[in-house]
């Protein structure tokens, strides 16, 4: 196994995506996310107003019909359409000077066939970095998932995976990869899957298969219902404005725990929700 090495402040500070002046919403990064579902809507909302409050340009939630409304009703700048119908063609395609990620599954129930189609056609045709989450990453270990994770390796589409612990002993079941130490899994999934995985706890460790790096700054009051949607968001806007999927895993968990303590701060390790964690991403970001 690789050594466990942390990123500097100074490292951190360098990957922050500030925009050009010439800058527009397109060459700011498009984020597609395709999230949330009638029993967990919310989901949609916390995805895809973190995705705004971390720079993505554009950014488009697709979601379930009964959840239109309601992620409308969250954020009037957000761009929000129905999952019915979607097609490949609508699928980002990320190119020079115009950058895009996609982000699926928060929301979805692992076990609902349809959500596991829209993770296949998200994984075969978005040419562009995608981070899977949540329900979407049961359908990661299923042979369709594998062998659809390696045309992405193949393509060089980059994949990143947010697993909670035990989201990832799920994925580590198929390659019995031993699960006690986090760093280790982290970095047996990434070399299984062909994928960046950021392994999510009190301590969140990502590895690309070569590196592995540790982030600690975390609080327990991240542990709160939507807090994992809102890392996802903030991840996946940052693949959308183009940084490496490492890095932008590493920045992303931590401006995620930096916002987390600021939100701490004001509201409390109890009272604080996934909600006053997306209005402290600013304090976050002007940590460094």
């Amino acid at each position: 196994m690789a050594d466990v090495r942390s990123y500097t402040s100074d490292e951190l500070t360098a990957l922050l995506p500030l925009p050009e002046r010439e800058a527009n919403k397109y060459t700011r990064g498009v984020l597609f996310a395709v999230v949330g579902s009638a029993q967990y809507p919310g989901a949609a909302c916390l995805a895809g107003t973190a995705g705004q409050r971390t720079g993505a340009g554009y950014t488009r939630v697709t979601t379930a019909p009964e959840a239109e409304d309601l992620v409308r009703s969250c954020s009037p700048s957000l761009v929000v359409r129905s999952f019915e119908g979607l097609a490949a063609a609508d699928l980002p395609v990320a190119r020079d000077g115009h950058p895009a990620a996609c982000v699926v599954g928060c929301g979805f129930d692992p076990n609902d066939e349809k959500s596991a189609s829209l993770v296949h056609l998200v994984l075969k045709h978005a040419a562009a970095p995608v981070l899977v989450d949540g329900g979407a990453l049961q359908t990661l270990a299923s042979s369709k998932g594998r062998r659809l994770l390696r045309r992405r390796f193949v393509n060089g589409w980059p994949t990143v995976v947010t697993p909670h612990a035990g989201e990832a002993a799920r994925l580590a079941k198929p390659f019995d990869l031993p699960v006690d130490d986090h760093a280790e899994l982290a970095h047996a999934i990434a070399l299984a899957y062909g994928v960046i995985a950021a392994v999510k706890g009190p301590e969140t460790f990502v590895s690309d298969g070569e590196q592995i790096v540790r982030m600690a700054e975390g609080t327990p009051a991240l542990a709160k219902a939507g807090t994992g949607d809102v890392l996802a968001g903030m991840v996946g806007a940052l693949l959308a404005q183009g940084l490496d999927p490492l890095d932008a895993a590493v920045l992303g968990a931590t401006l995620h725990a930096r916002a987390g303590r600021a939100a701490e701060a004001l509201m409390t390790s109890i009272a604080t929700t996934a909600e006053d964690v997306i209005d402290a991403i600013p304090a976050a970001l002007r940590s460094f």
